[in-house]
Formats: structure tokens, sequence, C-alpha cells
């Protein structure tokens, strides 16, 4: 076989998605947010797809920038992630047996040791599936949730990051593979020369190690990390198994996609062991006119101001202070994430900050890829054939119907044209992800 396509669901434990309205839909079993066989289930329908994987977004705060006051994000729904996503996963790991299961869990907040231990905890509990993906946190808000005051800048955040992820290699290192003897007859259970310390002291993190939790199946969980940030997109190419990202044509992805792959090269690594995966929302109809029209309603049910409250915590500026009805051009943002507002700010001349909170609230800014079928895998094959990216992570509209009607209807369209797998063939997650 060829080059195959790779995906990774998106999700998000709480009410709504990408989408800020979408529990709202009769569809839906958004209301279900607290019960895990909800998870469950979209686990089994992600895993009949031969997804390579899953993975829980996490936000350690409520969203309050916007106003200063939570009210928005509670009153509609919006994104929240109300429960911990590593407990989540094991009840996932026991109704599935191939695809990969990752949380996202932050260098910023948790120390190393405990990162360590989680996700070889659930190496074990999964045979192998486990995969971390690699946050450093956005908001001072999330920092005081902890106790600290505020975070690090970006670029001491990052390299924090660093000395995080190499202490926790060198806990998971701790244990040799062979260390665990188990010889009842002599009465010898482990190689104690084969257990050793970790003793790692940065700059920022120590650690003494080793680990209680032996070697895991695939030895280290797989990495995946978001970084669109000159310093983020270097520490991407040191670590990354996957990286997960947002651009809304194809000449900025390919764009991305060179620029990743190039650094991983220059940092010693192969391209083919990063996979470069840009989110895209999906809503499917049995025309493209039926497609329309689903989409249209799904979004009519999104809120602009909750939109707008998420989009100013993205961007770390409060905007409830400017008129909703104000035309994007007339306002003067200065500060917090300038790259993120004028993606916002780009999409038609008299686009109004109602108009920007709407789109924001509708898909978080992902490209919605609206169509049949055969239109979108066509839209896929396209990009995956022009080196746009090596995949993608589907986000859905609604849920569970919009990952189930990819897998029903996508799905074996691609698997007909040869790019992309008709069944698992590792046995953990990063043996299916080279594949």
């Amino acid at each position: 076989m060829g080059r195959q396509l790779h995906f990774v669901g998106y999700c998000t434990i709480g009410p709504s998605w990408h989408n800020n309205g979408s529990w709202r839909h009769d569809e839906s079993d958004g209301t279900d947010f607290l019960n895990p066989v909800r998870y469950e289930n979209i686990a089994r329908i992600l895993e009949d797809g031969k997804f390579d994987g899953l993975f829980f977004v996490d936000v350690q705060t409520l969203y309050d920038t916007y106003g200063g006051v939570t009210d928005p994000c509670i009153k509609h729904g919006g994104h929240m992630c109300m429960l911990d996503p590593m407990q989540m996963l094991t009840a996932m790991a026991r109704v599935t047996n191939h695809i990969g299961l990752s949380a996202t869990m932050s260098t910023s907040l948790y120390h190393p040791f405990h990162i360590a231990r989680a996700f070889a905890s659930l190496d074990h509990i999964s045979g192998g599936r486990a995969a971390w993906n690699i946050v450093t946190s956005a908001t001072d808000r999330e920092a005081q949730n902890y106790g600290m005051d505020r975070l690090l800048d970006k670029a001491q955040r990052y390299d924090h990051a660093d000395e995080v992820v190499e202490a926790c290699t060198a806990l998971w290192n701790s244990w040799g593979p062979d260390a665990l003897v188990l010889d009842r007859q002599a009465g010898i259970f482990g190689d104690p020369s084969k257990v050793h310390y970790a003793n790692y002291a940065g700059k920022y993190v120590k650690t003494r190690g080793p680990l209680m939790t032996p070697h895991s199946p695939q030895g280290s969980p797989v990495l995946m990390q978001a970084g669109s940030s000159d310093r983020g997109r270097q520490f991407a190419a040191r670590w990354a198994e996957i990286v997960f990202t947002l651009q809304n044509n194809k000449a900025d992805m390919q764009a991305f996609y060179r620029d990743i792959k190039d650094r991983v090269a220059n940092a010693g690594r192969d391209p083919s062991h990063c996979a470069i995966l840009p989110a895209t929302d999906i809503v499917i109809g049995e025309t493209e006119s039926i497609a329309r029209e689903r989409a249209d309603y799904i979004d009519s049910l999104a809120n602009a101001e909750l939109g707008l409250s998420e989009m100013s915590n993205h961007i770390g500026i409060d905007l409830s202070g400017f008129p909703m009805d104000q035309p994007l051009s007339e306002m003067e943002i200065t500060q917090g994430a300038r790259g993120v507002f004028d993606i916002i700010m780009s999409g038609g001349k008299g686009k109004t900050l109602r108009d920007a909170g709407h789109q924001y609230a509708t898909t978080q800014m992902s490209p919605q890829l609206v169509g049949t079928p055969m239109m979108i895998a066509d839209h896929i094959h396209e990009l995956f054939e022009s080196e746009a990216c090596d995949g993608f992570v589907i986000c859905p509209s609604i849920t569970p119907g919009s990952f189930y009607q990819f897998v029903k209807s996508v799905v074996p369209e691609l698997q007909r044209r040869g790019i992309y797998r008709r069944d698992y063939s590792g046995r953990t997650f990063r043996e299916n992800l080279r594949s």
C-alpha cells in the first residue's frame, strides 16, 4: 500500500464541542455529558471507522474573560471540560480493542511524576493505546486554580515543557522492558538491576524516580501537540508524533506541513513519524442542498454572545466592552493573540463583532466541510495527495451523528480509493499511526 490517511476524533467532556449550540439539537447526545456510556458509544463508532485515535481537549477553568464572569458559558452551555478525561479514557479502553486514547494534560499545571504515572497506567490498562496531548496552558486563570499567580511567559512555558517531557521520558525508562521476572518457583518477582532512579534535575523541574509503574506496552505514550508559533513548532519538531493544527485554506496547510516536516527532519527524526492533522468540522447530507440545510440549522442553534465569550478567552482580550454590531474594521486590538484575531477579522467587508461571535460559535474557526459523502471524500483526498496534511482531526457538528455518518458513508469511499486502512494492522497506537 501507498501512503495512508490518518484520522483522530475530537472529543470534549461537556455539553458542546466546536458548535456551542450542538447540545440543543434533537439528535444530539449532548445532555448526557456526564454519562460514560456516551463516550463509550463514540469510541466504538470511531473504532468501527478504523480511526487511529481520539482525544479529549481539557481546559482547567470555566471561561470568564468576557466581562469577568462565567455567566455566558454556564447559561448557554459553552465549552466546558466537566470531568477528568483520564478517568473517562479508562472506561473507553474497556469497550474497545484498537483505537488510540489520548488526553490533554498541561505541563504548566502537572508535575512530570504525575503525568508519567498517569499515562503509563493508561497504556497498561488499554494494552498500548495511550497518548498524551501536550499543552502548556493558555490563561492565568488556569494557573490560579492550581495556586499560582500566573503562567510563565510563552517562551518559558515551552522551555519548561521541554524539561517536563524529558523528565517523563526518564521516568518511563526507569523500568527496563524485561525488569519483571515473575518466577514463582524461584521466588523472584523482578530484577533490581533493571530498575533505576531517574534523578532528573533541570532548571524548572526535578524528579527522583523510579516510577512505580513498570515499563508499559508502548514504553511511552504517543505524543500529540498543537502549537503554531515558532517556539511551538520547534517543540513539535522535537517531540510530536501527531500535530493538531488549524488552517483555513490549502496554501496555508501546505506551508505549515512543509515547515513542520522540515523541522522534524532537522531535529534528526523521521518526518513520516510526525502526522500533521488539521481540524475540520463535518456536516454530511444525501445531497449538497440537504447537507447545506443541515449545516444552516445546526449553525442557527449557536449563540453569538457565547461565541464572543469563548473567543475572548482564546485571544486573551475582554470583548464585552465593544458594541456587538460594531464593524471589526473599526476595532483597535493591540494586545492578546493578534494572529487569531486576524483570522477572525477575515471574511468580508462590514463584518461585525456579532458576525464574528456567531462564526466562532459554530466551528471555533475550524473550516466547516459540508457536502455529500463523495464531495467530502474528494476534498480529503485532494488535500492528502497534495501534501497539505496526513489526515484530519474530525470535529463533529453534533454527536454521535456526525461521527456515525462519516464512518458509514465517507470512510468506505476512502477505503475504496486505497488511501485508508480497511483494518488495524498494529497492536499499539504508535504501530497503527506509523502504518
